[in-house]
C-alpha cells in the first residue's frame, strides 16, 4: 500500500476556546497551498483510491480541497483515528481497515501524526501515550507537508516528502511557459 500523510494546510492562530478551535477553518494561505498541491500530485499523476481525514475541520477542508482537485470522487471518511487525541493503535487499526486499498491518503495534526509517521518508519520510537515535548521526532511535517510512505511487512519506507516551499517551487516552475519571451517590435 502507498500510504500518504498529509498534515493539514494552514488555520491561522490556534483559539484558546477548544471548542471554537475544533471549528476553525482554513485561513486564505491554506486554501492556496491545497490548490498548489494538488497541481503538483496531478503533474506526478497520484491520484488516491480513499482519503481520509479527521473530523476537525482544518483537516476535512483539506482533504476536499487536494481531493478535488486530484479528481477523487468518493466520499472522504471522516475517522477518529486522525483527531489530535488519536492514538497510534487506533491509527494502526485505521490503516488495517483500509489495506485493500493501493494509494491512501490520510489528513491530520501535529504533533500525533508526525509521531505516527515516525512510528511507522521506526518502530522502536517511543508510544503515542508519552508524547511530550521531549519525545523526538524524526520527520519534521509543517503545516501542508505531504509524505509518500510505501506499507509492506516490517517497518514503512519513506519514499518522499514534499515541504510546503518545495511545493510552491514545483507549482511556480510548472505553471511557468515552456516558450521563451522575444520583444516584439
Amino acid at each position: 500500500m502507498n500510504l500518504f500523510i498529509l498534515r493539514h494546510a494552514s488555520a491561522g492562530t490556534r483559539r484558546i476556546n477548544p471548542l471554537l478551535d475544533l471549528k476553525r477553518p482554513l485561513d486564505k494561505d491554506g486554501k492556496s497551498h491545497c490548490l498548489q498541491l494538488a497541481h503538483v500530485l496531478m503533474a506526478m499523476k497520484i491520484n488516491f483510491d480513499l482519503i481520509v481525514s479527521s473530523p476537525l475541520k482544518r483537516s476535512l477542508q483539506t482533504a476536499q480541497l487536494v481531493g478535488t482537485e486530484t479528481g477523487y470522487e468518493s466520499r472522504i471518511l471522516i475517522s477518529n483515528a486522525l483527531a489530535p487525541t488519536a492514538t497510534f493503535d487506533q491509527f494502526q487499526r485505521l490503516l488495517r481497515e483500509c489495506a485493500p486499498h493501493e494509494n491512501l491518503l490520510v489528513v491530520g495534526h501535529n504533533p500525533n501524526i508526525t509521531a505516527f509517521l515516525g512510528q511507522l518508519i521506526d518502530p522502536s520510537v517511543s508510544s503515542i501515550s508519552s508524547l511530550d515535548d521531549r519525545t523526538p521526532s524524526r520527520v519534521r511535517l509543517r503545516k501542508g507537508s505531504l509524505a509518500r510512505l510505501t506499507l509492506m511487512r516490517g517497518p514503512a519506507t519513506l519514499q518522499w516528502l514534499l515541504d510546503p516551499r518545495i511545493v510552491r517551487s514545483l507549482y511556480a516552475t510548472s505553471t511557468k511557459s515552456s516558450r521563451r519571451k522575444i520583444s516584439r517590435k
